[in-house]
């Protein structure tokens, strides 16, 4: 296996890393500064606009888009070591370059089932950056980790579908630039098999019966930099059935196309979390004395940021192979790595965090220092995209059909 990076990648990288050492990092203390002197804590700060601006100048727009018509047309492999840069300033950098999640994932949607005219009306401006999205799937009254639990309830009403239910945690609901949501309910829930019975429709935020009704809180505090998770209502609310992505019944088969490529994603940005936190680790080893001598020269120190080093280089290279499988054997192919993954690096980048956060003191747990925020993203992927003990389920059963 030949471990270099291809010709294309490194110039993007390389461009990259100079736009997050001279224009991202800096931005982070801005953008709370802003943030706090706006009129709602919603509103974007002016500061991500600037950023915005310059990754589209730059060339560093889209590029989680493998389709050259709409993005960047990288394979997953190149695009993992961009999202890992990214990952270092998570609530930055992601939507300076108009790759984060949600929208990355709802754009993908759109270009790969949607219709022409949907193509026009949402992916357009969605690829422009000009708006945001949100994706309507987990609820509280039922286990969301098992999709055919959906009970938001999609019936054709005429020329129209009409939508009721209730979700929560729909990530970046909050942002008053957030216009569509791709809502996955039952068009058929008594239908025969159970994975062809959701669909899903995209409902305009300003649609009559659609209520954003609260900001949900993280580990305690709300999530600004990120759009925000809401509890969001659907009451009655009437679509067209043209706003029907690909077909009825298709909805469970999308979110699984939906959901295979996020999680690279996600994975490629927790370890930019954790070498993020490995740098705050050394700086503050080399610079703070405790009972005598450097924090540097304590053993368990020495042994935290050496774990977290192999780590790290253990986390890269399983997702990489799985990113390689991706783009030569597809995602059915590469199933049992993507699982992997998911199971292996939310759970690995939290304990290095952890530390982290250990080794900073009540610095680790302020908001001077990004380790908190870091550690509440890292803890929080332990649940998203599918919580680790349903990726667990699956994979042992596939290991274990090779024995029965």
């Amino acid at each position: 296996m030949d471990f270099a990076f291809d010709a294309r990648t490194e110039e993007l990288r390389a461009k990259l890393l100079a736009f997050m050492d001279e224009y991202v990092y800096p931005a982070e203390a801005v953008a709370e500064e802003q943030r706090a002197a706006l009129a709602s804590p919603w509103d974007t700060p002016a500061v991500v606009g600037e950023l915005k601006a310059e990754a589209r100048r730059q060339g560093l727009w889209n590029l989680f888009l493998p389709d050259a018509e709409h993005g960047a047309g990288l394979t997953n492999l190149q695009y993992a070591p961009l999202a890992e840069i990214t990952g270092r300033s998570p609530h930055l950098a992601p939507t300076a370059t108009n790759c984060a999640a949600p929208d990355t994932g709802n754009m993908e949607v759109l270009a790969q089932f949607g219709n022409e005219q949907q193509k026009k009306q949402w992916l357009e401006p969605l690829l422009a950056g000009e708006i945001r999205s949100a994706f309507a799937m987990t609820e509280p009254e039922v286990a969301s980790s098992d999709a055919t639990n959906i009970t938001t309830h999609i019936e054709r009403d005429g020329d129209d579908y009409v939508i009721t239910g209730r979700k929560w945690y729909i990530s970046g609901a909050m942002n008053p630039d957030c216009k569509i949501f791709i809502v996955m309910g039952k068009t058929d829930p008594d239908g025969a098999d159970i994975r062809r019975q959701q669909s899903m429709v995209l409902v305009p935020r300003d649609t009559p019966g659609v209520t954003v009704r609260r900001a949900m809180q993280v580990f305690g505090y709300e999530d600004h930099s990120h759009g925000g998770h809401a509890e969001v209502v659907f009451d009655h609310a009437r679509v067209p059935v043209t706003n029907l992505i690909g077909e009825e019944g298709g909805g469970f088969a999308i979110a699984q196309a939906r959901l295979g490529p996020g999680r690279i994603h996600h994975c490629m940005r927790l370890i930019g979390m954790a070498e993020r936190a490995i740098e705050l680790m050394c700086r503050r080893a080399v610079s703070r004395t405790a009972f005598g001598k450097a924090l540097a020269q304590q053993g368990v120190v020495q042994n935290w940021i050496a774990d977290a080093r192999v780590t790290v280089e253990q986390l890269r290279l399983l997702v990489l192979k799985t990113a390689w499988l991706m783009d030569t054997v597809g995602n059915k192919g590469a199933h049992t790595e993507i699982q992997a993954i998911k199971i292996a690096t939310p759970r690995a980048v939290v304990g290095i965090l952890d530390r982290a956060i250990q080794l900073h003191g009540a610095g680790g747990v302020s908001q001077d220092f990004p380790l908190a925020e870091l550690y509440a993203s890292a803890r929080t992927l332990m649940l998203a995209d599918g919580p680790d003990e349903v990726h667990q389920r699956s994979l042992a059963r596939r290991e274990l059909k090779k024995y029965l």
